[in-house]
């Protein structure tokens, strides 16, 4: 071997050591398939989260966002819609992607705190400036004349909290038993004109067509109403009881495997639980 030919050497050796030194930063891409009314809260987390990893990381990541009545979303996913994370209505659409097509494992709840549930709400009334007809409380809802929209309970994780809260006013009545609580949801519903397939469509139902004197609706939909619509022509209503609504969320492990991408989309859960996470969730209207 001549001098020059292993300088040539050295230098090929040395610039292979360096390459494999090299990381060039990732694109990586998300789908959160969600319940109606969280557009606005993963919208501002989306972008929170996407500064935060490439700070981390150098990758940068886009978040797409699918959204409709909850159990609707999640049949979606078992019939074969791709979500990276699923951050459903209620638990019992999430344990569907683990029974009906073993997407997730059967003990998903307990990979993040609070039963992976990051924050919380409540169902509460909306009804016209005023509140014309006189509507404090669950009872309210099922005299004469009162029009109430709420969303379909086999299609809207929203609508099955407010039948699960009306049923539980029922319950605790004097004398409410089973039978009395679901005639009482019966009664409620037989004031309801329609049957939107998720939150948002009822908000537009009520806000929006003018149909209806009461909309049951999530704290921040109900919130996000007055923003949006103007906080002269609609009055909030919290009744005296309610329930404490926990919305899940779960990386869908059969598809982040499939597509590599279970560590951000892990990390992307995570954050929920962050200061930052937390501060969006407020914002928006969550607890």
């Amino acid at each position: 071997m001549t001098r020059f030919s292993g300088v040539r050497r050295a230098l090929a050796l040395s610039t292979l050591a360096l390459a494999a030194g090299v990381t060039f930063a990732k694109d990586i891409s998300l789908l959160n398939v969600s319940y109606d009314p969280t557009r606005e809260l993963y919208q501002d987390f989306n972008k929170a989260f996407a500064r935060h990893w490439q700070a981390k990381t150098g990758d940068t990541v886009t978040v797409k966002q699918s959204h409709g009545g909850s159990g609707k979303q999640a049949r979606s996913v078992i019939d074969g819609l791709e979500a990276d994370v699923v951050t459903l209505a209620l638990a019992y659409d999430v344990d569907e992607l683990a029974a009906k097509a073993k997407l997730i494992p059967a003990d998903w709840q307990k990979r993040l705190p609070h039963n992976s549930s990051p924050y919380t709400s409540t169902y509460i009334f909306l009804v016209r400036r005023g509140n014309p007809k006189g509507i404090k409380n669950w009872d309210d809802l099922i005299k004469p004349g009162v029009s109430v929209i709420t969303a379909n309970p086999k299609t809207s994780g929203g609508a099955r909290w407010g039948y699960l809260a009306a049923y539980g006013f029922a319950l605790k009545q004097p004398g409410g038993n089973d039978a009395k609580a679901k005639q009482f949801v019966a009664n409620l519903f037989a004031n309801v004109p329609v049957l939107d397939s998720g939150a948002r469509g009822s908000t537009v139902t009520f806000a929006e067509r003018g149909v209806g004197d009461v909309l049951l609706a999530w704290e921040n939909e109900a919130h996000l109403s007055l923003k949006e619509f103007g906080a002269d022509k609609f009055d909030i209503v919290y009744p005296p009881v309610s329930i404490l609504a926990e919305p899940p969320v779960s990386v869908v492990d059969k598809t982040v495997d499939k597509r590599g991408t279970r560590a951000v989309a892990q990390a992307y859960l995570e954050y929920l639980y962050s200061p930052e996470g937390q501060d969006i969730a407020a914002r928006n209207f969550y607890r």
